[in-house]
């Protein structure tokens, strides 16, 4: 089968597509032909050997954590799915940018949505699922979403609203539309948040999840007036010292499960960015490192 890999560490340029043999499914895991791959800071980030101290990698690796296609083959002890089902979902750190990939979480993808939105689906749906459960119900209340314009922070957004959430929203000004055709109130990050914050919600914010770490952690603890009710899924390092729930994507097919059920009632649909084709996969982990991308980067395959 194609697949991109990467034989060492480094730049965009050692992102390389050849041939490689198939994976197959072991216990509790299904094979899926790709039809679309999407790509998450994690990739770019274990690429390039940032990430090597905490999640070490056996070379070469074919990047890529989440992937949408038609189940192919079944592995051991799997219920519940047939060969030819149209899912998407997660399988490890890594192997997801090829022509088949084996996965070990995983929905029906709902008609509703395009491959490469139900590619863009898997990691930021349970990512952005896991900061929100924490925090507890949402109905009612009102929800700081710090980087809500990238594919976490877009994700959280429509999912929060959907459960009736109050949504307030930071990003850079170009997204401020954007967002508020996800169903948020936006608001600009940095310096001065909290007084913006206070203008928008005079009644005081109720919980907050932080998806980007960028540096305002403490500010948001000061804002919400509580650490326990603050989740991150990005600020290792300053989490721990202010108290702040740091939460870390799992793969759970029960959240894929209700992300695809908030798709097919048309509450929640994955926003893409930019598609590139497989044989671009150096342009899109490039794209992918720039930063500031207005929801989920993807990957088409194109299968033999």
């Amino acid at each position: 089968m194609r697949a991109a890999r990467f034989h060492e560490y480094g730049d965009v340029e050692t992102l390389v597509v050849e041939q490689v043999p198939e994976p197959h499914p072991g216990v509790g895991e299904v094979r899926i032909r790709v039809a679309a791959a999407s790509v998450n800071p994690v990739d770019w980030k274990l690429r390039s050997g940032a990430a090597r101290e905490v999640l070490p990698l056996d070379l070469p690796a074919i990047p890529g954590r989440d992937a949408a296609g038609v189940v192919d083959e079944i592995g051991e002890g799997v219920q519940g799915v047939a060969i030819g089902d149209r899912v998407f979902g997660l399988g490890g750190v890594t192997g997801a940018t090829a022509e088949f990939t084996v996965l070990s979480a995983w929905a029906p993808a709902p008609s509703t949505w395009s491959d490469e939105e139900s590619a863009g689906a898997g990691l930021a749906t349970v990512t952005a699922m896991g900061g929100l459960k924490v925090l507890g119900p949402l109905r009612g209340r009102t929800l700081l979403i710090e980087g809500a314009a990238g594919g976490v922070g877009s994700a959280a957004v429509e999912i929060a609203v959907a459960q009736g959430a109050t949504v307030i929203g930071t990003a850079s000004e170009r997204n401020h539309e954007f967002l508020a055709a996800l169903g948020a109130v936006p608001t600009t990050y940095g310096a001065g948040l909290a007084g913006r914050v206070a203008v928008l919600a005079p009644g005081g914010v109720d919980i907050a999840l932080d998806t980007a770490a960028s540096g305002s952690l403490a500010d948001i603890v000061t804002i919400v007036g509580d650490a326990t009710r603050v989740s991150t899924i990005a600020d290792h390092a300053n989490a721990p010292r202010l108290g702040v729930r740091l939460v870390n994507a799992e793969n759970d097919s029960a959240f894929l499960a209700a992300a695809a059920e908030l798709g097919r009632q048309g509450n929640y649909t994955p926003r893409i960015e930019r598609v590139f084709a497989l044989d671009q996969i150096a342009d899109a982990h490039a794209h992918a490192q720039r930063g500031r991308t207005r929801g989920k980067i993807v990957i088409s395959i194109q299968s033999n």
